[in-house]
């Protein structure tokens, strides 16, 4: 009788935890979203590297601050790596968005901090067209984290 409680209670206990776990996957996922992140590929042009760097510490740096502070973005990142031929990036650029609802109707809520950053958008569209004789941008990709439960 003394070893039945104590198997009754083990018995019990399994059966209570074995209750609870599809509540933890009720939604039949193994992960939660995370945030969403665009990567940026950019080559700089042969000789550039340090002058796009010094770009990218300076006018973007201000502007991925305002960006943050402006709660447009919540994080961002520069990634220098090897390029593996002639036509691959030097350089991402990393961007982080709380989700993607914070994509909407970005281009405009992102257009009143770049004036507010280089004095107006027609100086920022000069400016872009300059950086233009330095680097090239390969393209980029707008992905979301899975965060694992």
């Amino acid at each position: 009788m003394t070893r039945t409680i104590p198997c009754l209670c083990a018995a019990a206990a399994l059966l209570a935890l074995s209750a609870l776990t599809p509540v933890a996957y009720a939604d039949g996922r193994d992960y939660n979203d995370g945030p969403v992140v665009n990567v940026a590929a950019i080559r700089t042009a042969g000789g550039h590297f340090d002058e796009y760097m010094h770009w990218l510490a300076t006018t973007y740096k201000k502007l991925m601050e305002a960006q943050k502070k402006a709660g447009l973005i919540t994080s961002y990142r520069v990634m220098v790596v090897e390029p593996r031929g002639p036509h691959d990036p030097d350089i991402y650029l990393i961007t982080e968005f709380k989700n993607w609802a914070a994509l909407d109707g970005l281009g405009h809520k992102a257009d009143a901090v770049t004036a507010e950053i280089a004095g107006s958008l027609e100086q920022a569209d000069h400016a872009q067209a300059e950086r233009e004789k330095i680097r090239t941008v390969l393209g980029s990709q707008t992905m979301q984290a899975a965060e694992l439960k």
